[in-house]
């Protein structure tokens, strides 16, 4: 039997363990290399040649959005399983983009997982059924015509703003870390996106990717 080759990449040693355990007791699956953040997890993937990269979006060193961009670039063979709690819409929008294979929520059952590495193995998508709904709304996400870029550059705080909340952070732990008040942030936010011209958060995701924002912190 041709069995499954997977890597794990989970900055969490006991969700990685457990999930391992999973993966393992499979007859057809086999865990080859685990990494705990997206440094070691391309180390892992050029050092193992794996089938199945499973893989969450908030690491050290490196976030799941450049850890999949980097993949699709030097190994496209490898099949990218995305496993995480973010529900955001903006999210999965932007790794369908980057060529991601599938999107399971952590809270999705264990069947599901087997279930998804082995249909990315073969090549085809795999989508949480709870977020499907999501992927069709960023189909048709606010067709209207845009209004015209002011023209102006955001500024240095107020691009730190957007990198944060692009992470995923929210307003208050954007506010602890840069040392300011709530109110600060979203004005903040409100004048970068007006300035940028960015209508919604699926938007504001793309355009720093786009600007290499997402970088680690």
């Amino acid at each position: 039997m041709t069995r499954i080759r997977i890597v794990l990449a989970e900055d969490h040693q006991v969700v990685r363990h457990g999930l391992r355990m999973l993966i393992d007791s499979h007859e057809d699956l086999e865990v080859v290399g685990e990494a705990s953040n997206g440094i070691e997890a391309l180390q892992k993937i050029d050092e193992l040649n794996p089938d199945v990269l499973v893989f969450d979006i908030s690491m050290p060193c490196m976030n799941g959005f450049e850890l999949a961009n980097q993949i699709r670039l030097e190994k496209p063979d490898v099949a990218l399983l995305a496993l995480t709690a973010n529900e955001d819409r903006a999210y999965l929008n932007e790794l369908m983009r980057l060529g991601v294979n599938g999107y399971l929520l952590k809270r999705s059952a264990s069947s599901d997982l087997i279930e998804a590495i082995r249909t990315v193995y073969t090549g085809k998508k795999y989508l949480d059924q709870d977020v499907v709904s999501e992927l069709l709304d960023c189909m048709f996400l606010q067709r209207g015509p845009k209004t015209p870029n002011t023209g102006a550059e955001p500024t240095e705080r107020e691009q730190e703003v957007l990198r944060l909340i692009a992470l995923g952070h929210t307003n208050k732990e954007v506010a602890k870390k840069l040392d300011i008040s709530i109110k600060t942030v979203e004005t903040h936010k409100s004048r970068a996106m007006t300035k940028l011209n960015l209508r919604n958060r699926a938007e504001l995701i793309r355009y720093a990717a786009s600007k290499h924002w997402i970088r680690n912190e």
